[in-house]
């Protein structure tokens, strides 16, 4: 009020600002009736000025103080708000000698509820809506940081589904802590924002909210509430997931189709054709452009998808292009360029009203899949993909442990938890009759499990784990049950995460890291050898052994992928490592554990990750702005940066590891310059970090947790009956 009191002083005076031009014209218009200005008397003016400053001065003064008193309440609020977060915390947490407030840091993850490929999506009908409605609905996703990535054809079918809701004045239309599964456009009425019981936003027409909601279930982290009569247009998440998948689905099989046709890619297997299609690129062509000109050399493959095409050629000694035919949808041309480097020998060029082209270069077709030639001679058969070193890693399953054949539930004592996660938690066990040996019980919450759906998630770790025999995977030894907990006997590693290394740390030297990574490369080679991806990379998902080498716990995530060049869908990771194809739903598969080891080499090196937010949604925005849009701290040599910007790239296909020279691409890199991968995997190095443990049953390497004192109910359903 003050500010504008003296803009409105200041152009009254001087005639300036925005108000000058009307000021103008009152004068003007004024001065045909009234005594001329300059009559007026100065010192009359002076005094009326002097009294009004004054005026703004004490008001000035009034409104400071009241800001001091309304910062002051403030701050107490925030204290009392504190005290109380502190109260409740120290009723449930047992402070770490290390430091509980650092567990709070931890990452948890995240995922979607499961569903099986026999499961056939049920239509969502479409919803009719007057064209003014649908508009302003698809303006309101595309101007939203995260929908905004999604085609015109997605957002169309989203439109489509969306239906409307009405809340009278005062209604919740979320509520905070409340799991989410929609997502909403506000289309009348206006809505409070509510946070700790304060208006911390507001809402109108056009603008989206709750979209955390369509990738995955998690508690609403704000109320929103109807100021007047409203209305909302509603999208459910297992609406929106269908669309994505269904869209991407059809997209790609219409790839593999036009692939198909073509006589050069016949003979290729599916996981080719697969890669193939992935790396297609889609292109338009205005009328008239020429798309291919005669006598340039050749570097590119084309599928026509969408319009018409003519071919033309100019003779010798003529200036007339002599026109030769017209390829319509689904041809192709151009795939010489796939073979070699060659000119070309006609034109080809866009007819009315332009063309759309599925376009392949030549260069990342040989960087991903291999020379076209070498392809089509070898042949492909589809036992499962190898990992790149045998020398540790054989390929079994369901691994039997003889002295633990006879040992139940009731056989073990536990001597410390030394884990707690979304379902459970993860205990230091020994036998009673046996202490010179320990494990790791991990225990489940059956009814939790199955209210969150994550049932094939649980099922998919015991399979995984039991096939496995990497020196660089926590062994999985039993499984057990009863009617409140499912039970998974691993490897005890009493070192400790590597998480907790690199809080007390807060980063590693180049030689730890490299170290770390390099553990992690042969794990994950392991896995994609055996058609596993593992989805949940993270610091708090390694643990060192006795001798300090590191191992990839936690499979709660990984999922086998068959037949090979299959993608999976549901939303799995932790939002930190999460890669961009995860985020829009476009299908994944092994690449994603490329994107996380990137991320991975960041977090160790710099102590926080790339891409971080107060709210999962910011996190994953900053995701989909790309790793370029990252600042670098300056321990990070451009070497290492190098690293990080090959396995984190965008587009799945570019990702050093993924392309045709496999995971061995990223054992050369020349950050790993000297580094002895034999050694490693003969375990006759010494790692750079190794933990003191005293005895089989010392967990000091790890946080002290409280007891749990939730007891969950009996769960009967049968889904774990293979436990």
């Amino acid at each position: 009020m003050c500010h504008a009191l003296l803009l409105f002083m200041g152009n009254a005076i001087t005639g300036g600002g925005g108000y000058a031009g009307s000021r103008k014209t009152t004068v003007e218009s004024a001065r045909s009736g009234v005594p001329d200005l300059k009559m007026t008397s100065t010192a009359a003016t002076s005094a009326v000025v002097s009294e009004l400053t004054r005026d703004v001065e004490r008001l000035k003064a009034a409104m400071d103080e009241k800001d001091r008193t309304i910062e002051q309440l403030g701050r107490a609020v925030e204290d009392i708000r504190n005290m109380l977060e502190n109260a409740v915390s120290n009723q449930f947490l047992v402070p770490s000698p290390q430091s509980s407030q650092h567990r709070l840091d931890k990452k948890k993850g995240v995922s979607g509820e499961c569903s099986t490929s026999s499961e056939t999506p049920k239509p969502f009908p479409k919803q009719s809506k007057p064209i003014k409605t649908k508009h302003l609905i698809k303006q309101a996703l595309c101007k939203n940081q995260f929908l905004k990535n999604l085609n015109t054809n997605q957002i169309s079918e989203i439109v489509d589904v969306m239906y409307p809701k009405d809340f009278e004045a005062g209604a919740y239309v979320i509520r905070k802590g409340d799991p989410g599964c929609c997502l909403y456009v506000a289309d009348e009425g206006k809505f409070d924002v509510i946070q700790s019981g304060r208006v911390v936003d507001s809402i109108g027409p056009g603008e989206v909210f709750g979209e955390m909601a369509i990738l995955y279930n998690c508690p609403r982290t704000a109320s929103v509430r109807a100021i007047e009569d409203v209305r909302v247009w509603t999208l459910e998440r297992v609406a929106y997931q269908q669309i994505m998948k269904t869209s991407a689905m059809r997209r790609f099989d219409e790839r593999v189709g036009f692939l198909k046709s073509v006589p050069l890619m016949k003979d290729l297997n599916e996981e080719f054709l697969s890669k193939i299609a992935d790396v297609l690129k889609e292109e338009f062509y205005p009328e008239g452009h020429y798309i291919i000109k005669q006598d340039t050399l050749g570097d590119k493959f084309y599928i026509l998808s969408e319009g018409r095409v003519k071919v033309t050629k100019t003779n010798k000694g003529e200036d007339e292009e002599e026109e030769f035919g017209v390829l319509e949808q689904g041809e192709f041309f151009g795939e010489v360029a796939l073979l070699k480097k060659d000119k070309r020998t006609a034109n080809v060029v866009a007819m009315h009203p332009g063309a759309e082209c599925l376009t392949l270069d030549r260069e990342p077709f040989v960087h991903f899949i291999g020379n076209l030639e070498e392809l089509k001679n070898k042949k492909y058969t589809e036992h499962p993909r190898k990992p790149s070193v045998q020398s540790t890693v054989e390929i079994k399953t369901n691994t039997f442990y003889p002295e633990l054949f006879r040992v139940e539930l009731t056989d073990f004592e536990t001597v410390a938890t030394i884990g707690v996660g979304g379902f459970g938690r993860v205990d230091l066990v020994c036998l009673k009759l046996d202490k010179s040996r320990s494990y790791a019980m991990k225990k489940l919450k059956k009814q939790q499990i199955v209210d969150m759906q994550q049932q094939e998630h649980v099922y998919n770790e015991k399979t995984i784990l039991e096939s496995c025999t990497s020196p660089f995977i926590g062994k999985l030894y039993k499984t057990y049950k009863d009617n409140r907990y499912v039970y998974m006997l691993m490897e005890a590693c009493l070192g400790g995460e590597v998480w907790t290394l690199l809080r007390d740390r807060k980063c590693f030297d180049d030689n730890a890291a490299c170290f770390v990574i390099a553990c992690v490369v042969e794990a994950l080679d392991y896995l994609h050898g055996i058609d596993v991806v593992y989805r949940d990379l993270k610091p708090e998902n390694l643990l060192l052994d006795r001798q300090g080498f590191v191992k990839l716990v936690d499979f709660g995530f990984a999922k086998r992928l068959q037949p090979r060049g299959k993608k999976t869908w549901t939303f799995c990771g932790t939002p930190e490592y999460v890669a961009p194809e995860v985020v829009l739903n476009k299908g994944h598969d092994r690449a994603v554990d490329f994107w996380a080891l990137g991320i991975l080499v960041y977090k160790l090196l710099a102590g926080i990750p790339p891409f971080s937010g107060n709210e999962p949604m910011d996190i994953y925005n900053a995701i989909l702005k790309g790793i370029g849009a990252v600042n670098f701290p300056r321990q990070m040599n451009k070497m290492t940066q190098g690293l990080v910007k090959q396995l984190c790239r965008s587009d799945p296909t570019e990702r050093i590891g993924y392309q045709k020279g496999g995971i061995q691409d990223i054992r050369r890199h020349e950050w790993f310059k000297g580094f002895d991968w034999t050694g490693l995997r003969n375990k006759n190095i010494i790692p750079p970090i190794v933990p003191h443990i005293n005895n089989p049953l010392d967990s000091s390497n790890f946080d002290i947790y409280p007891e749990d004192g939730d007891v969950p109910p009996d769960e009967s359903s049968g889904w774990d009956s293979e436990f």
